[in-house]
């Protein structure tokens, strides 16, 4: 049986431990940076051909043109028709509820007019074209298709360009149909950092778009982050999180299945319980060994459990809390009588998930918020993606001729101390 690490905040230690239990080895080494810059190099310089090459030589595929790489929007459509009818309906309802969702996310334009008749405002737009990354083959993620592409499509984004990876020619029929629910415009069957690479440049068949979303593997996130700069990202994610504030009052076989749930994803993942009842730690443990045995992913989820999880023992709830926020979770339930009030001291976690009949699973699938999240701490500074994402702002401004004369007087004063005599001279000639 896995033998999860047991914390106390009690201990004198138990920061540094804390602290060194959160850190993720996750960085790309010299040689897949190598590997990633000479392939963006190689598409970049040689467009559709070094796509074709490296898509044959990585996918174990055998074509010889991009068109052999494009999804006609009619396949996608086969594919929604052709799925089982539950799975279907369970698609369509989830992609309704995110919709739903992030249409209340919507920016609108603004402006106001001062006195003298000096206009300022913001105008809100969407971006022109965005590149969708799936993950591809077997293990194929139909719901991050959903949680991207919708929130581009709400904001209004013109083209959304999909690009998933099919090796060996194995393609997953529930990705095609997500993105026929999403309305994607274009889909590829292409992956790696050489996708990356045709989306950021642009080639003979790819367009080149304004940003990139979506996760993959350590070559993709290692590319997605040399060609930020030439177009926009959305992250660099690491392993997935759930953090568990439990005040043992909660079935203790929930919160064991709530810990697997993200254990299961893989052996970097990390799941952590929170409470301060230490008998409520011991019954989840025992649940832990007596449900581990049953899991299908039964070995990732005990290396997962072994190498970054933990069972801690807090003071108290709102010491729970403290701790929460050092953590900066991906996701966070708050397994507790009152969640809403905890909530409210909760500053830094990317979803929160709140009372005890609410399992971070709802909110991966269904719930209608969006499942990609800001992981490793960042939560301390970064967001959910949203409709916010895929929408940008210019700022407005036209000055009557007596807002022109009145702030040409402070643009060149201010202009004249920087040393910048041509800004200073362009404000003043409004001024006469």
């Amino acid at each position: 049986m896995p033998d999860v690490k047991r914390l106390s905040t009690e201990d004198p230690e138990f920061w540094p431990q804390l602290d060194r239990l959160l850190v993720w080895e996750g960085v790309s080494d010299k040689a897949v940076h190598e590997t990633v810059r000479d392939i963006l190099r190689q598409v970049r310089s040689r467009g559709d051909a070094a796509v074709v090459e490296y898509t044959n030589r990585f996918d174990r595929m055998a074509v010889d043109s991009m068109n052999a790489l494009e999804v006609p929007v009619e396949r996608l459509t086969e594919a929604l028709a052709a799925i089982p009818v539950a799975r279907r309906q369970a698609l369509e309802h989830a992609a309704e509820r995110i919709r739903v969702y992030h249409q209340h996310q919507l920016q609108e334009s603004w402006s106001y007019t001062e006195p003298d008749g000096t206009l300022l405002g913001q105008q809100v737009t969407a971006l022109e074209r965005v590149g969708l990354y799936v993950p591809g083959g077997k293990a194929a993620y139909p719901s991050s298709v959903l949680m991207n592409a919708l929130p581009a499509k709400v904001a209004g984004v013109d083209e959304l360009v999909m690009v998933v990876p099919t090796p060996d020619g194995t393609s997953n029929e529930l990705v095609f149909a997500a993105a026929a629910i999403a309305g994607v415009d274009r889909v590829l069957t292409i992956g790696g950092a050489q996708a990356i690479a045709a989306l950021a440049y642009g080639t003979e068949t790819v367009p080149q778009v304004d940003k990139i979303v979506g996760p993959g593997n350590i070559y993709v996130a290692t590319a997605k982050g040399m060609v930020f700069g030439s177009v926009g990202i959305d992250m660099i994610a690491g392993p997935s999180e759930i953090l568990v504030v439990c005040d043992g009052e909660t079935p203790p076989d929930w919160i064991a299945m709530d810990l697997f749930s993200q254990a299961e994803h893989d052996e970097d993942a990390q799941s952590i319980l929170l409470s301060p009842d230490g008998d409520f730690l011991d019954r989840v443990a025992a649940s832990i060994d007596r449900l581990l045995p049953e899991m299908e992913r039964k070995a990732i989820i005990r290396a997962s459990l072994v190498g970054r999880g933990a069972l801690i023992k807090v003071r108290n709830l709102e010491e729970a809390v403290q701790v929460a926020n050092h953590i900066a979770p991906e996701h966070l339930e708050l397994s507790v009588a009152e969640p809403l009030e905890m909530a409210r001291h909760v500053r830094h976690a990317g979803a929160i998930f709140m009372g005890r009949y609410t399992a971070e699973a709802i909110g991966d699938y269904c719930a209608g918020t969006n499942h990609v999240l800001p992981t490793s701490r960042t939560a301390r500074f970064s967001s959910p993606l949203g409709v916010y994402d895929f929408q940008k702002r210019s700022s407005l401004i036209m000055c009557s001729p007596t807002g022109a004369a009145e702030l040409g007087k402070t643009a060149s004063e201010l202009a004249r101390g920087e040393g910048l005599t041509a800004h200073a001279r362009s404000a003043e000639y409004r001024c006469e």
